[in-house]
């Protein structure tokens, strides 16, 4: 009912669910990409795609490139990369809700990260909120379990491990005054210089018209939910942004469904269910800094 009251009161809120749906539509563009390029291909592109984007921008409002606090953009562009190659790994390999879902456990990482760097208590709603989420954790990956999938679902979890250490790193750098393009930037240039180095060890496929349509389908939705979710932490409310950011979750579930009959179990959907729960609860309880 709150959330309801702030979304009526913060209308810009409402471009986190634009963004959400975008980066549903991202996932179904890597599934789809899966068969014609490797993960690590498409995450370069991806990359690529976003860092002539961020230049451009950078560009139009003169910002410059050079920056005091390299070591930060560094920590930020290595843990956000292998985050993002593991989550793109997942998703060529298990159902996209599961994938989508376990990426999306960043925002637990994140509040236990926050509260251990800050030395702040873990007063006891935040620790069940944590536990809440981690159960669902659980709960989802048992039946990836059963399927003889153990690995990508740890890399997955994984995945979100690294991007709560990323965001970390983006609230550091914001600290320090950076500006979020040139953020951007620097992790664009990082993903992209890792993918395109990881490339030459692998086979190079070449791009045809569907698999070009495919990547330009990859980097219009990933930049444009970039520019989106930018916008509505920008003119939204912090709490009603943070919880909308799960609705990815709903999107790919339906896209999952739709796209490739993928049908959970119960006990997965109840699993997704905590770790939503979990995260929306822990961002609202954890102390801002």
């Amino acid at each position: 009912m709150e959330v309801e009251t702030l979304m009526t009161r913060n209308p810009g809120s409402l471009w986190m669910l634009v963004a959400g749906l975008l980066f549903g539509c991202m996932g179904v563009f890597v599934k789809l990409g899966a068969p014609y390029f490797s993960h690590i291909e498409l995450v370069f592109y991806r990359s690529f795609f976003g860092l002539l984007l961020v230049y451009a921008i950078m560009r139009s409002q003169h910002i410059s490139v050079v920056t005091q606090h390299w070591r930060a953009h560094l920590w930020r562009g290595i843990s956000g990369t292998v985050a993002l190659v593991l989550f793109f790994y997942c998703i060529t390999v298990l159902p996209l809700a599961t994938a989508v879902t376990l990426n999306y456990t960043a925002p637990l990482f994140l509040t236990v990260f926050t509260m251990i760097v800050y030395k702040d208590k873990f007063h006891l709603p935040m620790t069940i909120a944590i536990v809440l989420g981690f159960l669902g954790v659980v709960l989802l990956l048992h039946p990836t379990l059963a399927r003889n999938q153990l690995l990508p679902g740890l890399l997955g979890l994984i995945s979100g491990f690294l991007a709560g250490i990323a965001y970390l790193n983006v609230k550091q750098l914001g600290i320090l005054r950076e500006p979020a393009p040139r953020t951007v930037f620097y992790f664009s240039l990082t993903a992209s210089l890792v993918s395109g180095a990881l490339m030459l060890f692998d086979t190079v496929h070449a791009i045809t018209a569907q698999g070009f349509a495919i990547l330009l389908g990859l980097g219009s939705t990933a930049t444009l939910a970039q520019i989106a979710m930018t916008h509505a932490h920008r003119v939204g409310n912090t709490l009603v942004v943070s919880s909308l950011a799960y609705s990815t979750i709903v999107f790919a579930s339906l896209f999952g469904m739709l796209l490739w009959n993928e049908a959970l179990p119960l006990s997965s959907w109840l699993g997704m269910a905590l770790i939503i729960a979990g995260g929306v609860l822990s961002l609202r309880l954890s102390p801002k800094h």
